[in-house]
């Protein structure tokens, strides 16, 4: 089985979506599935979509990548749907039915990582984590926070934590209400906005090289974070960087077939793979 066959091709039976414009979706089978970023808790959090994607998903292993609750958001004002709290079920179920669930808590999430190396019920907590993949490539598995120290509190680092990031995301939310309207997918407008804005590039790249050199530094093959809303998954030098993204922008997760094919998708009104950036064990 290719990458691209990890979706099935036939329709599921029936049901009513929780999304209005989300077709029939088809399952998607994979070795390891990681997300990260959901900032449950928060309102620009796309839990709808998170949760048709977790309905939809078979794998042997989940990843929490960090920042799954956004405790910050929650001190400063109370926001929890009943589909945040159904999200957290349906987390519960999935480790009920035998997937392995690992959450490497964030800094949204930062007061999880003195629960490290414990349980909460079925699903483990590490501050970092291991993965060895199909290839028998060793991965780094960390939410990223950390690499905040190397931005020299950049333009990216300010806009993560302050009020330049709610303007995108209310213009993200905004901007999406109108496409809807209009009959047009789901885009990520603050993703195209944040990438375009002089200074914030250059902090992706700068964060992405951390990441790469901290997982040479400690002898690992790649790393796979979160962090920053910004899905990511391309070689260099012979390591491999993995950045799942989030789902406030971009709704989007990484996957591991069973032959060893990562690859990332997006997930809104329908099933996108980001099929220019495709990493495989071929150079294992």
């Amino acid at each position: 089985m290719n990458a691209s066959s990890s979706v099935l091709p036939h329709a599921l039976k029936q049901h009513e979506p929780l999304i209005p414009m989300c077709v029939a979706t088809p399952l998607v089978h994979a070795r390891t599935i990681w997300i990260s970023d959901i900032h449950l808790g928060y309102r620009d959090c796309k839990s709808n979509y998170l949760l048709d994607f977790l309905d939809h998903i078979h794998c042997d292993t989940l990843y929490l990548v960090g920042d799954i609750v956004d405790l910050w958001s929650l001190k400063r004002r109370f926001c929890w749907p009943h589909n945040h709290y159904q999200i957290i079920l349906k987390l519960y179920e999935l480790a009920a039915r035998g997937v392995r669930v690992i959450y490497v808590p964030g800094n949204h999430d930062e007061p999880l990582r003195r629960f490290c190396g414990q349980h909460f019920g079925a699903i483990e907590i590490q501050h970092e984590h291991e993965y060895v993949n199909a290839y028998g490539k060793r991965f780094l598995i960390m939410h990223g926070d950390a690499m905040d120290a190397y931005i020299n509190h950049s333009w990216l680092a300010r806009m993560m934590g302050d009020h330049g990031y709610d303007l995108l995301l209310f213009i993200n939310r905004w901007g999406n209400r109108f496409r809807r309207w209009m009959g047009r997918p789901y885009f990520s407008l603050a993703g195209l906005i944040k990438s375009n804005i002089k200074g914030a590039k250059a902090a992706i790249d700068t964060y992405q090289q951390e990441c790469l050199s901290e997982a040479k530094r400690r002898g690992y093959d790649g790393v796979i974070c979160g962090h920053i809303h910004y899905p990511a998954l391309f070689e260099q030098d012979g390591l491999t960087y993995c950045n799942t993204g989030d789902w406030i922008e971009n709704c989007s997760a990484l996957i591991e077939d069973y032959q060893g094919n990562m690859r990332i998708l997006h997930y809104t009104d329908h099933l996108r793979w980001k099929d220019e950036i495709r990493v495989t064990g071929a150079h294992a």
